[in-house]
C-alpha cells in the first residue's frame, strides 16, 4: 500500500481508489470513537458514514501534518457535537437506554445463546454484561473525559494528537486522561477505597 500521504495527494485529485484506501484504513477507529461517544450502533454506523462524506468534500482543505488521524477524529468529534445539538438530546441517552431495557446487541445475544455450547455461551454473557456496566459508568463521566477517553482508546491516538483533536497542551490531555480514568474506576467500583 501507498504511504498514506500519498494516498492523500492521489485523493485530493479524486482518485476513488486511494479514499478508499484511506477509509478502509480509518473506518474502525472513526466508528469506534463514535460508539464510545453515542452508545448505539445503528446510529454510530451512519456518524461514521458522515464523517467520511464530510471529509470528501473538505478533504482539499486538508493540509499535510503527519497522519490523517486527527483531521478524521475532529471531523468525527465535530459530527456527534452537531448531531447533540440537532437533536437538542442530552448525551445520558446511553444511561436511560440502558435503564428501559431497550435491546441491544447484547441483548440479542441471549436470544443466541441455545446455539453456543455452555462455556461460549456463559463467556459471550459475561462480556455483554461488563460491555453495559462500562458503558452506564461511562455516562457518569463529564463530556470532556468521555472525550478524551473516547479519543485515546477507542479512536487509539496519541496524547499529542488528542492535544491538537481537543485544542489543549498535551499536559492538560495527560491531566485529563488521569482523572477520568480514576473517575471511571470510582463509577465502577474498582477504586482502592472499595477493596
Amino acid at each position: 500500500m501507498p504511504d498514506e500521504r500519498q494516498l492523500v495527494e492521489r485523493a485530493k485529485k479524486g482518485d476513488g481508489d486511494a479514499f478508499e484506501q484511506l477509509y478502509r484504513a480509518y473506518v474502525d477507529r472513526v466508528y469506534s470513537y463514535i460508539a464510545f461517544r453515542v452508545r448505539e450502533r445503528e446510529l454510530a454506523e451512519d456518524l461514521t458514514q458522515e464523517v467520511f462524506i464530510q471529509a470528501l468534500r473538505a478533504l482539499d482543505g486538508f493540509d499535510w501534518r503527519g497522519s490523517l488521524a486527527p483531521w478524521l477524529l475532529r471531523i468525527a468529534r465535530n459530527t456527534v457535537v452537531d448531531y447533540w445539538r440537532r437533536l437538542g438530546r442530552r448525551r445520558d441517552r446511553a444511561l436511560s437506554v440502558a435503564e428501559a431495557g431497550e435491546e441491544s446487541d447484547e441483548d440479542s445475544l441471549i436470544g443466541r445463546m441455545p446455539d453456543m455450547d455452555g462455556e461460549e455461551a456463559v463467556s459471550r454473557a459475561e462480556h455483554a454484561l461488563d460491555r453495559q456496566r462500562f458503558a452506564v459508568a461511562a455516562a457518569g463521566l463529564t463530556d470532556l473525559q468521555q472525550q478524551v477517553l473516547a479519543l485515546r482508546f477507542s479512536a487509539e491516538l496519541s496524547i499529542k494528537e488528542t492535544a491538537e483533536i481537543m485544542g489543549r497542551s498535551e499536559g492538560a490531555i495527560k491531566n485529563l486522561q488521569h482523572h477520568a480514568l480514576r473517575a471511571l474506576k470510582r463509577q465502577l467500583g474498582w477504586d482502592e477505597e472499595s477493596e
